[in-house]
């Protein structure tokens, strides 16, 4: 490409930019009205490369607090009015792009291909993240995901652990999730999906998603999934369910930093908050683990489970450096 070429491209990608820019800064002022909104989405539509500019710039708009700083610095005054309109758009495109750089997003601009993003969480974290196409996950304990959000492609892949999704729906670029030989694909919902050595779980929310499991698994190979709809997908298996609002509630309950156990066995209720703890809780006794229990409880609090053994079921508790061994 010669060198004139190169700067009307690029001159193209800055007006671009600021346009994007500006759909954002008249979104995030208010009286957004219906007509604001066909006027963007037929924006949108005229070029991929509108949707792509949208898409990063609103991502980093969400990611970085620079730029409601940026709104209370605007130049006030009535005289040219037009330009003052103008630079505080700018700023904002500026800033989006160095955000973007900021937190390790690579930039795809107009290309179709981008590097994957990787998001991790270690063992009792959990975290919320934004991609470029608009669509939210929160990631819950021990979680690793990698995301591909393109023009013409959204992917990502939960290598281990869960997320909740909430998605933004587009017919022309399905939204699938990729777990172990299973893949999950959007038809516009929220969903819960979680990944473990021998089994995914899948609970949707709102909506409905489409589950394809690998060959090697008897009988039907692919699910739709709806509203109340849950599956669980293990080897050469998969086990379909309906769920309660109080049961959809209670799987996402994570969310809210607790765990619900509704009749719950002991070994199963350690199982769980070991999943979100240093200190392991060890049941030394199948008996015990036998036992059941109900309530709410803090991802965080181990303890909480070593005393109900105690007090309520006059287990012995002994704390071992980072384990509680529960035994009769």
């Amino acid at each position: 490409m010669s060198g004139a070429s190169s700067d009307i491209a690029r001159t193209e990608a800055q007006a671009i930019d600021a346009r994007a820019a500006a759909w954002l800064d008249r979104r995030d002022r208010g009286a957004w009205t219906d007509a604001d909104q066909s006027a963007l989405d037929a924006w949108l539509e005229e070029n991929p490369v509108h949707r792509v500019a949208y898409w990063r710039i609103e991502a980093a708009w969400t990611r970085t607090e620079r730029l409601a700083a940026l709104r209370s610095s605007e130049i006030a005054g009535t005289q040219n009015r037009a330009a003052n309109r103008v630079l505080p758009v700018l700023v904002r495109t500026a800033a989006a792009v160095a955000a973007i750089a900021a937190i390790g997003g690579a930039l795809f601009m107009f290309l179709p291909d981008r590097t994957d993003q990787t998001f991790k969480t270690a063992v009792g974290e959990r975290e919320t993240v934004k991609l470029a196409d608009g669509t939210q996950i929160e990631l819950n304990t021990d979680t690793l995901l990698r995301a591909r959000v393109t023009a013409g492609d959204r992917k990502v892949w939960l290598d281990r652990g869960e997320a909740f999704f909430q998605v933004r729906h587009d017919a022309a670029h399905p939204f699938v999730v990729v777990a172990g030989d299973r893949r999950l694909t959007d038809l516009g919902t929220k969903f819960i999906v979680r990944s473990d050595a021998e089994r995914l779980n899948v609970a949707v929310m709102d909506g409905s998603v489409r589950l394809d499991v690998s060959p090697s698994t008897a009988g039907q190979k692919s699910f739709v999934l709806k509203r109340d709809d849950a599956a669980i997908a293990s080897a050469g298996s998969v086990d379909l369910m309906k769920m309660s609002d109080r049961g959809l509630d209670n799987a996402a309950a994570w969310r809210r930093g607790v765990l619900v156990f509704d009749h719950t066995e002991l070994s199963s209720a350690a199982d769980e908050l070991n999943r979100y703890n240093t200190t392991k809780i060890v049941i030394a006794d199948s008996h015990v683990g036998r036992l059941r229990i109900d309530g709410v409880f803090p991802t965080n609090d181990v303890n909480a489970i070593a005393n109900i053994a105690q007090e309520v079921f006059r287990l012995h508790v002994e704390h071992r450096g980072q384990e509680i061994v529960i035994s009769r």
